[in-house]
């Protein structure tokens, strides 16, 4: 039998059913990724394999240079072919790991190769694939489209000019929608390096001078009026950790300016300025529908000297595990009570965070709209098998499934969107087991429209799109 066949991770009949009845027709609404807006605009194409692949693919960098790979075959000079064989040289090694079955999910949907990529083989897969990519001029947007992709939300800065979203949003041939997502990290992160320097930045691009705190909510409320009007429906915040300090504006300022003069901040300090920006961002949001995406529980750059030689966002960042999530609740009160916290979905890097936010989830509702707040699919060390199982158990469990926004790419790559398909068959793998042991009933037409909600129509409905 074929590794990638039509029922792969579907072990029992009902599964079958219910992925393919029901969820692998779904289009695919991407609502959080990587993917650079310029490449779909230019509509790249693509020369060979590595380059879709492996370039910029930090997951991939990661279990190479656990193998012992060079990172000249990694993120240095090495040719394409010799990046693409010490791919095929690390993958063979990994039974278990999600990119194991990535990797071949991505050869069969895209490049219709029924084979297992290994060091043998890698030569005949290399010229397969990029045969392929030659023949059918393979690009940006029929990549996409092969993917059948709705929606895209992008990650953008708040000093972008979305210029390349305008580019597509005036373009009727092609049929995705390609959104922005507004991402103020870089304004939050207040003792991160270069910090004053961005503030410069924001200066720059909106010409104002930013003196004060009230300046800089006077400008990010300004970059947010316009990812609005180019169609952002959300925003997302990578932490790591959250806050909940609470300060007033004046001590929020207070802390801003002695930042920017370059003196040193406390703990408390940053915690609170933090707390007081991402409060005024919240309520921002909800003005205007926004879902407000609260990713947490990164420690990042652990290799120091790796981090200066490649950068940020390599292949060096872990799980904190420092109960980085337990102000939390608090956050969202806060919220809460002046009546503006925003649809939202949390998402934690540490698996042992998943009931607590299952349960706070359930605090907090509104008429109206199903699952205000919710947990977001398990994220970057835990989109695997076991971790996407636990995560769908633990909601079912303790929330409502049938509200889950589903799967998100959350990829540099556009090969990536067979996650979505990996997602599905492992949701309706868990679904068959429970209607076959009897834990749910065998109503078909009712299994088989939560599967449709959680794969496509909830995200479609909580983003209003």
């Amino acid at each position: 039998m074929k590794f990638i066949h039509d029922d792969f991770l579907l072990s029992t009949e009902t599964a079958k059913r219910l992925y393919h009845g029901f969820a692998e027709p779904m289009p695919i609404i991407d609502y959080h990724c990587h993917l650079s807006p310029q490449e779909i605009a230019e509509d790249k194409v693509f020369d060979n394999i590595s380059q879709l692949w492996l370039s910029g693919d930090h997951y991939k960098w990661r279990l190479m240079r656990s193998c012992g790979i060079d990172e000249r075959y990694i993120t240095g000079d090495g040719s394409d072919k010799e990046k693409f064989l010490a791919w095929a040289q690390t993958i063979e090694k990994c039974p278990g790991n999600p990119l194991y079955h990535w990797t071949m999910l991505e050869l069969k949907r895209y490049f219709d190769y029924d084979g297992v990529l290994s060091s043998k083989n890698a030569e005949e897969v290399w010229e397969h694939c990029n045969r392929v990519i030659a023949d059918q001029k393979m690009s940006a947007r029929e990549i996409i489209a092969m993917s059948g992709v709705s929606v895209i939300c992008t990650t953008d800065n708040p000093e972008d000019d979305l210029k390349w979203h305008k580019m597509l949003a005036g373009d009727s041939s092609f049929k995705t929608k390609v959104l922005p997502a507004f991402r103020p990290d870089k304004a939050v992160k207040i003792t991160a390096e270069g910090f004053g320097k961005y503030i410069g930045l924001l200066e720059e691009r909106f010409g104002c001078p930013i003196a004060s705190y009230v300046d800089l909510l006077q400008v990010l409320k300004e970059s947010i009026r316009y990812f609005q009007e180019m169609g952002c429906r959300t925003s997302d915040h990578g932490l790591d950790r959250i806050p909940y300090r609470p300060v007033n504006a004046e001590e929020a300022d207070r802390i801003l300016v002695k930042a920017l003069r370059g003196e040193g901040l406390t703990a408390d300090e940053v915690e609170a300025y933090q707390t007081r920006l991402l409060l005024d961002l919240g309520e921002l949001y909800a003005d205007l529908g926004w879902v407000m995406q609260l990713h947490y529980g990164a420690k990042r750059n652990n290799n120091t000297l790796m981090y200066e030689q490649l950068g940020p966002d390599t292949g060096y960042d872990c799980i904190a595990g420092v109960k980085c999530g337990e102000k939390l609740p608090a956050l969202l009160n806060a919220l809460e009570i002046k009546s503006c916290l925003p649809k939202t979905i949390i998402y934690s890097l540490d698996p042992t965070d998943n009931a607590m936010i299952d349960t706070v989830c359930g605090c907090f509702h509104e008429a109206g709209i199903r699952g205000k707040v919710q947990h977001g699919s398990a994220w970057w060390f835990n989109d695997h098998l076991a971790g996407m199982r636990h995560q769908l158990s633990g909601l079912a469990e303790s929330g409502v499934l049938d509200n889950f926004v589903g799967m998100l790419t959350d990829s540099r790559s556009l090969l990536s969107y067979t996650r979505h398909e990996y997602f599905r068959r492992i949701l309706c793998g868990l679904m068959g087991e429970w209607i076959d042991q009897g834990l749910y009933p065998p109503d078909m037409e009712t299994a088989g429209a939560i599967v449709e909600n959680v794969c496509y129509y909830n995200a479609k409905e909580l983003f209003n799109l």
